[in-house]
């Protein structure tokens, strides 16, 4: 089956859980309170930090320097900023954790260590060879 497919009935089906399990500790209108309070102090915390990765990643353009961190702290910011509007509170939490510029750092050295392993396995199969041509054409 699609992986994005099996993500997405995952993801809604801890949302709900987690939705009924809450709901049914601090009640209905508490949890659709905490929903929205979370989306709103998420918001305004990515907003903070995107504005913080821009004034940045400036700096780094007036020192001739390529943004790389900042791009991807950009899009990282930009999805945790989608995760948080997103009702439920797992999708909260990991929104949360992306917006932390000390996760965020962990979470790019592990996605760039796995890139460079898999760099490494693909340069072990490379064969190497030359081309000899023997015919040349005539006209």
């Amino acid at each position: 089956m699609n992986s994005f497919f099996l993500l997405f009935i995952g993801v809604s089906t801890i949302e709900v859980f987690l939705m009924i399990k809450i709901g049914g500790k601090i009640g209905v209108l508490n949890t659709i309170l905490l929903i929205f309070i979370t989306a709103i102090v998420g918001i305004y915390f990515a907003k903070l930090q995107g504005i913080k990765t821009i004034r940045s990643g400036f700096v780094n353009l007036y020192q001739n320097k390529i943004p790389v961190y900042e791009l991807m702290s950009g899009a990282s910011i930009a999805i945790a900023a989608f995760l948080l509007i997103m009702p439920g509170f797992f999708t909260d939490t990991i929104g949360f954790l992306l917006l932390l510029p000390y996760t965020r750092k962990i979470i790019f050295k592990f996605f760039i260590n796995k890139s460079k392993s898999r760099s490494n396995e693909n340069d072990d199969k490379t064969l190497d060879g030359e081309i000899i041509e023997d015919k040349k054409d005539e006209l």
